[in-house]
């Protein structure tokens, strides 16, 4: 079993269900002891602003900012530096925990050895 799993989530209101599966994924794993890493790209980098997880709605799913918590909890949390940029998002803006990085660190955790990527 991969002792490591990196998510990649593309989707955030816009595709409502991909996103909140992503989410669940990646705090199911941390509870579950799995070093997770998930990074936020597309629409999805929104949620890297204070409050904007709030204002996501599924029926039938967790609350995003309590998947957030738990994520940032015991995993990392990384904002892609293209899609911060394309936003006008910098360091300043994102909720205490995230990082942004670009594509070379998001292909070294997703090629390191007993590491599982899922892109949603």
């Amino acid at each position: 079993m991969a002792k490591k799993l990196v998510i990649k989530v593309t989707a955030g209101a816009d595709a409502p269900e991909r996103c909140s599966q992503a989410f669940t994924v990646a705090a199911v794993a941390v509870a579950s002891g799995v070093e997770v890493s998930m990074w936020l790209t597309g629409e999805s980098a929104w949620f890297a602003l204070p409050g904007r997880a709030a204002e996501f709605e599924l029926p039938h799913a967790a609350p995003l900012p309590d998947l957030i918590d738990s994520v940032l909890a015991g995993g990392t949390l990384t904002l892609c530096t293209q899609c911060a940029a394309r936003r006008d998002i910098t360091e300043k803006d994102v909720i205490e925990g995230v990082r942004i990085a670009g594509a070379q660190v998001f292909v070294q955790e997703a090629m390191a050895g007993e590491t599982q990527a899922l892109v949603y």
